[in-house]
């Protein structure tokens, strides 16, 4: 028999502390949770990894344009449906949520600004919108900015963000945007113009087997994935193990395909350095 009796305890109620939602970012790599204004100041790259976020068309003009300089063309192309596509959503539905969701229209912005300074045209596409896959009205927003460039004798500057490589939706129409893109990069050579790429995670399928492939310098963000089909279709494919960090910008630099990789927060003078001496 216990002398004492046995423990006695006191119930006290903790009152839950109300943190407001959508404050905190967890990284996709490390897990650490970041502070959204700290994520932001650091151009939504980890502070504790280097994990680069995905950044949005708008985000990246903002980061890498001048305030105040850039200005859009061809901003009221909009995408038809010419296989009248039909699935769980029709591609009209697509289109529609894709621009409620980002604020674009389309999947590639393009137009003329001033990086430090210097006048270039410049192009970006965007992942969100379906994947930044690339249909006829990203094939021709490109075109027209390369022909642009061309026009103005500026040098031109593409920064890559599609995983979806040609859209689907649009069948042979999507798949002829690889080939204009790169006979009007082909025009752009010969008339002896700069042209850089910039290759973001995701870069992909029909998109880096075109015009991203072609720039004179080509550039890339750490860990960014590129290739033309993704690492787990090859694999299955040939039944191998592929090589650890296989299609990542490092792994294309050891081997030749990229010619630097560029933090983003050193991308703009990387940029404008490049830019110097190619003028």
């Amino acid at each position: 028999m216990a002398i004492f009796g046995g423990p006695k305890y006191t119930k006290v109620r903790i009152k839950k502390l109300d943190i407001p939602e959508g404050l905190w970012t967890k990284c996709e790599e490390c897990g650490e949770l970041i502070y959204n204004k700290v994520l932001e100041e650091n151009s939504k790259v980890c502070p504790k990894c280097q994990y680069h976020f995905t950044l949005g068309a708008q985000e990246r003009i903002h980061l890498l344009i001048d305030s105040g300089t850039f200005q859009e063309f061809d901003g009221g192309l909009r995408s038809a449906d010419p296989l009248g596509f039909k699935g769980p959503r029709t591609y009209v539905e697509k289109l529609q949520l894709d621009q409620a969701a980002t604020g674009l229209a389309e999947a590639a912005v393009t137009g003329e600004g001033k990086l430090e300074g210097q006048r270039v045209i410049f192009g970006v596409t965007d992942s969100r919108f379906i994947m930044g896959s690339m249909g006829s009205v990203v094939g021709e927003k490109l075109t027209r900015a390369i022909e642009r460039s061309m026009r103005a004798r500026l040098p031109l500057i593409i920064v890559s963000g599609s995983g979806g490589g040609a859209r689907m939706y649009e069948g042979m129409f999507s798949l002829m945007q690889m080939s204009k893109t790169s006979v009007a990069l082909a025009e752009h050579h010969e008339a002896r113009l700069p042209f850089i790429s910039v290759l973001t995670d995701p870069t992909m399928a029909g998109v880096m087997a075109s015009y991203a492939s072609l720039g004179d310098v080509i550039l890339a963000e750490p860990r960014a994935l590129i290739g033309f089909t993704g690492p787990r279709v090859i694999e299955q494919t040939i039944r191998q193990r592929l090589p650890e960090g296989f299609q990542r910008s490092e792994f294309l630099l050891e081997h030749g395909q990229i010619d630097r990789v560029v933090h983003r927060k050193q991308l703009k003078p990387t940029l404008h350095s490049l830019l110097d001496y190619l003028a």
